[in-house]
């Protein structure tokens, strides 16, 4: 029986058609190299592949799909390959992005399949006509200086999982520009999501930056541009804007100060961002966007992230600082209603200014904005919403950050934005998805199967029964450019990575038998003999993911950002001298009167979580996810004892060591909770039985953080296991360095002994400044009781 590949060896002559469109020369050489070594590459026009002929082209022209095949009509795009009866090949998709994801099915999938197949051709509509990354953690954003990375490998990838775009605006340095006083942390932030004004010029700001420095980053951006091209997918920005400028920039132009856009628990020095109502600073910004399009005319969007990181819009209700800004928006004493309105204008005025510069070079140019921050403004945004004018969301039927949608297990989980456990997507948007489509008007949507808001900084967690979910449930409403939040993760660094395969056959299939594909991937990488039992892994770890209430939702999202892997989790942090805590505090997410560095509890004015809700969060992990990890711990043992040659092997030592790093992962998580539900409950009671409960509670804690502190450094130490990710260059707020283990052996060094410590938080700890200590009031009230009766059960929860 003759197969696809049969026919593909006996090519003599690949034939691409367009002189512009670089994929079609990529996939020919690669086909070339695996089919046809010795097959000549070259360009001739027409579609149609004569005997011994490979033809691979781009079809974007509607009007030619119904000549190549009758069922071609209709509008939607499309891959096909078919086999002639005299032997030539057809490769054809109707756009870049779509021609290398057919080749990785001609090379792989469907190489075995019999001619008999392709005979009338095989054609597939893909689930989503475009799909995108949105914040690429590797690739652009903070991870960007992860060891061993391969940026070709990577986009490469993208454009093999079904993508349609990548996203180019990283910076070439591995720190970011923007400075700040001594011990502040606000410019540590500019390291993602970089603004215009990092690669490119206009006449109001040429000079404020050091030439050597736009041009590296422009060239960074440029080089992901050229990968792109590269393998057929289009290039796209996500910046934080309006971002703030240089201060000599406001010194010389201070008519043009608009809103201060800094967090004042994390910055030591104001900054203030132009006001984009002014008519100079508009023409500042649609000079930047052009300038940027003329370098890299195939840029097809810019997402617009804002009211964080040093970014955010005149008036609106989110910025750090509360509404203010220039004088040119409106008057300050104006009602919620009129300034609410007043600031929607104005931002839509911006997304207006951008998209009508970036037409000038890219018809195609759209404007995102990022919904969520601008709850107050939502409903006149909506109403301006058109044309080039998007919006990018986790959900429509939202206003703010308050999910409409709840922990697919827990009734009492408080927040799942912007994670995995937001697994569901209602038919009730598919109004709103319609109601925008109207208006010419498109939605790109969050669905998250990778690392960041995850399980960061662990690599190739799996749960695909809730990517499954979330997918499905987008498809049925008819989402057409989901975001893959966090971008995905290199083949070289998790190759066993289940969530990214689903997401690619599901891009080829959206009837697609989820078990059936589990069990057939697991037999291709393991074999049949383990393949069942590497389907249960992957369900328990999905199951332990289902039963994580994320008790503190930041420490879930960001725990590298505070440093939990690495820093001692004691009763009394001051304890420690702050010598002592130095080694990990130069890094940590707090500035020095943060109370987060000596308190679990809170973090720049926000309660993170209560004792009372830690308690229940306990005792829904101690009961339902710890025996998730455990069980897929000891059939992974069962399934190693089992293994019989190298490649077994080599999958359940991978999946092993990710699911031990996994169990530490969330041991922490819980130690964490259980310090702010032992610490706080003793200091909020004056009954003698719960503070002994809470002393009992924390010792336990402290010593079993030890014990997995040890655990996570003997994997450090032993495994050859890429689970982790790990700076190439050195240590930042965001990403660990190959000194993580020499970390951990300090943390357990610092732990030791604490466990009967008395615990203690200093209530004026915010308030301390060198020098004047002395000036703090203390409190002299007694606390009031609270807390909660306790039973038999691990940690001290009922």
């Amino acid at each position: 029986m003759s197969t696809l590949r049969d026919a593909l060896s006996q090519v003599r002559t690949i034939q691409y058609t367009s002189p512009t469109l670089l994929v079609e020369q990529t996939v020919a050489r690669e086909l070339q190299a695996a089919f046809s070594p010795g097959a000549a590459i070259k360009r001739s026009a027409g579609l149609n592949a004569p005997r011994g002929t490979l033809r691979i082209a781009v079809v974007p022209d509607s009007k030619q799909w119904k000549t190549i095949h009758r069922s071609l009509v209709g509008g939607k795009d499309w891959i096909m390959a078919r086999v002639s009866e005299g032997g030539g090949v057809e490769v054809l998709a109707s756009k870049p992005h779509l021609l290398y994801y057919l080749c990785t099915f001609v090379s792989g999938d469907w190489a075995a399949m019999p001619l008999s197949v392709f005979a009338a051709g095989k054609i597939v509509v893909p689930t989503f006509p475009n799909m995108r990354p949105a914040y690429d953690v590797f690739l652009t954003q903070h991870g960007r200086t992860v060891r061993n990375f391969d940026r070709d490998e990577y986009v490469r990838n993208l454009a093999r999982l079904g993508f349609s775009h990548v996203e180019v605006n990283g910076l070439a340095m591995p720190v970011p520009f923007e400075r700040g006083p001594q011990g502040e942390l606000l410019h540590r932030f500019y390291t993602y999501c970089p603004s215009l004004d990092q690669f490119v010029t206009s006449k109001l700001n040429n000079g404020y930056y050091d030439d050597d420095y736009l041009q590296a980053n422009l060239n960074f951006l440029k080089t992901n541009a050229e990968l792109a091209e590269k393998y057929g997918l289009a290039p796209g920005l996500v910046c934080f804007e309006p971002r703030s400028v240089p201060d000599n920039l406001l010194q010389r132009y201070p008519m043009l100060r608009g809103a201060r856009v800094d967090h004042p628990i994390r910055s030591w020095h104001p900054r203030f961002n132009l006001s984009i109502a002014h008519p100079v600073v508009q023409q500042h910004y649609a000079e930047l966007m052009e300038n940027l399009l003329r370098e890299v005319p195939t840029i097809d969007y810019i997402s617009i992230w804002s009211n964080d990181s040093g970014a955010g819009f005149e008036y609106t209700n989110s910025l750090y600082v509360g509404r203010n800004g220039g004088g040119y928006v409106i008057r300050e004493w104006k009602g919620d209603k009129e300034i609410a309105e007043s600031a929607a204008n104005n931002l839509m005025r911006y997304m207006r200014i951008l998209r009508d510069a970036g037409r000038k070079v890219n018809p195609r140019f759209r404007t995102l904005i990022r919904l969520e921050p601008f709850w107050a403004e939502h409903d006149y945004i909506w109403a301006q919403l058109g044309d080039g004018l998007d919006v990018e969301v986790s959900s429509l039927l939202t206003k703010g950050w308050k999910l409409a949608y709840k922990h697919p297990k827990y009734k009492e989980a408080r927040e799942i934005h912007g994670t995995a456990l937001h697994n569901r997507f209602a038919d009730a948007e598919k109004p709103l998805i319609s109601e925008l489509k109207k208006k010419g008007s498109r939605a790109d949507v969050y669905f998250n199967p990778g690392l960041g808001w995850n399980h960061e900084p662990l690599l190739g967690v799996t749960f695909p029964w809730l990517v499954f979910d979330k997918i499905k449930d987008m498809a049925k409403v008819g989402v057409e450019t989901p975001c893959y939040t966090s971008g995905t993760i290199p083949p070289t660094f998790a190759p066993y990575n289940i969530n990214q395969e689903l997401v690619r056959a599901f891009q080829a299939d959206k009837n697609l038998d989820l078990q059936a594909f589990l069990l057939a991937k697991a037999k291709e990488w393991i074999g049949s003999r383990l393949a069942a039992d590497l389907v249960k892994v992957w369900k328990h770890s999905d199951e332990a993911l289902r039963s994580h209430p994320i008790p503190i939702w930041i420490y879930s999202s960001w725990g590298v950002w505070y440093r939990l892997l690495t820093r001692p989790i004691v009763p009394n942090v001051e304890k420690i001298s702050e010598e002592d805590r130095a080694y990990y505090e130069k890094f940590l997410l707090a500035t020095s009167h943060n109370r987060c560095r000596v308190d679990f509890r809170y973090d720049v004015g926000f309660d993170l979580v209560d004792p009372k809700h830690a308690q229940i969060c306990i005792k829904l992990m101690n009961r339902n996810l710890f025996p998730e990890i455990e069980a897929a711990l000891k059939l992974l043992k069962k399934m190693r004892a089992a293994a019989t040659n190298n490649v077994e092997r080599a999958v359940v030592e991978d999946q092993y060591d990710r699911m031990r790093a996994l169990f530490c992962w969330y041991r922490t998580q819980r130690n964490v909770t259980a310090w702010v539900a032992g610490v706080h409950t003793y200091l909020e009671t004056t009954d003698k039985r719960k503070r002994r409960e809470s002393r009992a509670m924390l010792k336990e804690m402290v010593l079993d953080e030890i014990e997995n502190a040890k655990d996570l450094l003997d994997l450090w130490e032993t495994s050859k296991t890429n689970w982790m990710i790990v700076s190439g260059v050195g240590e930042t707020t965001f990403i660990y360095y190959k000194n993580f283990g020499e970390q951990v052996k300090r943390k357990i060094q610092l732990m030791k002994g604490r466990e009967n410590d008395e615990p203690y938080v200093d209530p004026d700890f915010q308030w301390r400044v060198p020098g004047f200590e002395d000036y703090l009031y203390k409190e002299t009230s007694q606390p009031v009781p609270k807390g909660r009766k306790k039973a038999d059960g691990s940690f001290g929860v009922s």
